[in-house]
């Protein structure tokens, strides 16, 4: 008798998702919680595990469709399959491109992992894995491509069927032009990136910080904070802490507009924008103004990981009364970045870089200043609120005490 693989719940309000990738084959032996199809929402990529061991029947769906909660997307008969080596008959160009990926299909990976071992054409089974239960993670395979213990075995750029031009021009020049569907992320960010333009009265106010003071507190303590907890002190604990503070004394800039009523949160919930293979998500530090500087950046740092291996959750991304994104770990100057609605306000931090600052005695020295820039909901947040939140976190940052002594 057959069991039906249905779609599971997929978060508050979320009532479909679209069929990412199919990780496990029709013939394909499958433990119970097994994953076996990778589904894509409006926020994560998550997997669908088997509800019970057996071999793989069939795909009632494709990838690329749109399924519904509770839909019935496979099926499971009870008893081994065959083994996937067995359906390896094989013509002789192909045999090579189609390696890597039944590899991939034998071998129980994350979406992140698997759209890296097709890119490279590695064979997931000869890399060491460093994750839970022994998983492959995506520096596993980033380090056995840097160890060139692998010539590749298919060409970069094909993704989920669609062929990618990767060689160079011809001397005549070629005008080659590629179609890709947008995942279901990219449409919802998309999506809720416009609205908030349409919606919100946007407004961007900038100051610069110097940022010798935070350099220098790292550079004296970063070992003994490692030693501790375990953990690196970044800049982002920093900033994390300063607007905490920074939102205690302008509170609008932590609060959002529900209908007619403006709702004010007396607690910080930061969303941190953190680029994921599938674009940018926003995981939630819940309650960051109760938290140390380890306890910020162990968050964080679980959430960059989390968010390559394609892992992040649903509730992960639930809620955020402010947010702060980093374009300066790519090497942004300057930047407006847009609300994260129903979020009011979101801090852009960028590059550190050496420029000339006229000091108090009138001297000029090279100082390694960072351009910080608010963008807000000019409907709720008055420029004098916006210039006053930017100078609270300009005075946090430069003198770093005043984190200790809540100033």
């Amino acid at each position: 008798m057959a069991t039906d693989v249905k779609v599971p719940v997929l978060g508050e309000s979320i009532t479909e998702a679209t069929v990412g990738e199919w990780l496990k084959q029709p013939g394909d032996a499958v433990d119970a919680d097994e994953p076996i199809a990778s589904l894509e929402t409006d926020k994560v990529a998550l997997e669908v595990p088997a509800p019970e061991a057996g071999t793989l029947s069939e795909h009632l769906v494709a990838v690329g469709d749109t399924v519904e909660v509770g839909a019935i997307i496979a099926k499971i008969e009870a008893g081994s399959g065959a083994a996937a080596s067995s359906a390896k008959a094989a013509p002789a160009p192909a045999a090579a491109k189609a390696e890597p990926a039944a590899d991939a299909s034998s071998i129980t990976l994350s979406p992140a992992v698997r759209r890296l071992v097709l890119e490279h054409g590695v064979d997931p089974s000869k890399i060491k894995g460093t994750g839970k239960d022994g998983r492959l993670t995506k520096d596993d395979v980033e380090q056995y491509v840097k160890t060139g213990a692998e010539a590749p075995l298919v060409e970069k750029g094909t993704a989920k069927g669609a062929e990618v031009p990767t060689t160079a021009p011809a001397a005549g020049g070629t005008r080659n032009e590629e179609r890709v569907r947008m995942t279901r992320l990219r449409q919802t960010v998309a999506k809720r990136l416009k609205e908030a333009q349409d919606t919100a009265a946007l407004l961007t106010t900038f100051n610069d910080v110097d940022m010798t003071a935070v350099m220098e507190t790292r550079s004296k303590y970063k070992e003994l904070f490692a030693k501790k907890h375990g953990v690196k002190l970044g800049f982002m604990g920093f900033f994390a802490k300063a607007a905490c503070l920074a939102l205690k004394d302008v509170p609008s800039v932590n609060a959002q507009i529900d209908g007619d009523e403006i709702v004010y949160h007396d607690y910080v919930d930061i969303s941190v924008a953190v680029s994921a293979p599938n674009g940018l998500v926003v995981p939630v530090i819940r309650n960051a103004e109760a938290m140390s500087f380890a306890d910020v950046e162990n968050t964080i740092g679980d959430f960059g990981k989390r968010a390559k291996d394609g892992t992040l959750t649903m509730a992960d991304m639930k809620g955020g009364t402010f947010t702060i994104s980093n374009g300066g770990v790519f090497g942004s100057l300057m930047s407006t970045p847009i609300i994260n609605p129903p979020q009011s306000a979101v801090l852009g931090l960028h590059r550190i870089e050496q420029r000339p600052v006229v000091m108090p005695g009138g001297s000029i020295e090279a100082r390694p200043m960072m351009y910080l820039a608010l963008s807000y909901d000019h409907r709720l947040i008055d420029g004098r609120e916006a210039v006053t939140f930017l100078v609270r976190i300009k005075e946090a940052i430069e003198d770093p005490t005043r984190l200790l002594i809540d100033l």
